[in-house]
This record gives structure tokens, sequence and C-alpha cells, in this order.
């Protein structure tokens, strides 16, 4: 099996990866690409291999560029391309890392939010290490109901319910880093 090979079988896994972070699903993404759900279906699972027409589209609705979309090999650029992902809530994902796997870094800015807004509680596989850059975060963690301010941060389980949103103060951003299960950001204050 050769590189693009290799290339090519990576993409299923990302493409679904790249939906289920906008909370999107099958159907809604079909209307957006005017590709049939069975197709993006086998795409994700990998029993499809992707053509350049079916990438474009998909690339377009993501907010990602082609290379980032197919992990293309870098170019000798450094530079993190922000591109920003809007969600049906208002709320903005930048991807800060390039790489898939490992721990995965993202700037979340989130719309001003109402004091009494009824918590839609998540869970799924891995880690989270939060830090609050601006404005004030709302941070419901299984029966707690935290707000964190401008430099405080919260590292959790995320097989424990969680949810984030912002207060009606104003729009929150911060920052995410989130790792497969027993994967955690470890931050040292001070050097040793």
């Amino acid at each position: 099996m050769g590189d693009t090979d290799n290339t090519l079988d990576a993409v299923g896994p990302r493409l679904k990866e790249l939906r289920q972070r906008r909370g999107i699903t099958l159907h809604e993404l079909a209307a957006e690409t005017a590709i049939s759900v069975s197709t993006l279906s086998r795409l994700e699972a990998g029993l499809r291999r992707p053509t350049l027409e079916q990438l474009l589209p998909l690339a377009r609705v993501h907010g990602v560029t082609l290379d980032e979309l197919v992990d293309a090999p870098p170019t000798g650029d450094p530079r993190v391309n922000l591109r920003p992902i809007p969600t049906r809530d208002g709320r903005t994902i930048l991807p800060l890392t390039r790489r898939a796997g490992g721990i995965q870094a993202y700037k979340f800015i989130l719309p001003a939010g109402r004091d009494d807004a009824r918590p839609d509680l998540r869970t799924h596989e891995g880690f989270d290490w939060a830090f609050v850059l601006n404005g004030r975060l709302r941070l419901v963690l299984g029966e707690h109901d935290l707000i964190l301010e401008p430099g405080e941060a919260a590292e959790f389980d995320t097989r424990t319910p969680h949810w984030f949103g912002a207060t009606s103060s104003g729009p929150v951003e911060f920052l995410s880093l989130v790792g497969k299960q027993g994967e955690r950001a470890h931050v040292r204050a001070a050097p040793k």
C-alpha cells in the first residue's frame, strides 16, 4: 500500500470528525453538498474512495482547505491556517492544530448566552482542558455549574456529562485541548 492509498484511507475518519464537530447529520451535510447520504456514509466509513468532485464541496462546507482534508504533507510553511468552523448555534470553532490524532487544540468563540439556558449535557471519550481568554464561561460538569473567568482553567474526563456556554454578560473565548482517553494536558507553572 503506497502513501497515496494511506492518505485516501484516512480521509473517511477525518470527514466524520469534521461533520460531528459541526454537530450536523449526514442528511444536513447532503443538503449542503449535493452528495447523497449513502455516498457520504460510505465515504466516512472508508468503504468508498473520495473523488475530487466530492472533496471540493466537503472542504468548502467544513471550512478547511483541501490539503487539510486529505492531510497532505506539509510544504514547509509552519503557519496554521485558521479556518473558522461555524456551528448552527452561532459558535465558532478554530482548529489550532493540523495533525490527526494526539491532543488537538481549538479556540472556541461563543456568543452571549442566557443565564437561564438549559444545558444539553454531552459525553464522549477523551479528556478536555479549557482555558478562558475573554468573557465568562459557564461550564456544567456533572452536578457542578461553574463560572470560569479569564485566566481560569478546567480539566476533566469527557465521559462526565458536560456543557460549555457563555453567560448573559457577553461572548466568551476559550482554548480547549482535547485528547483521547487517558491523554491529559500537563501544565508546568515553573521549571523544576
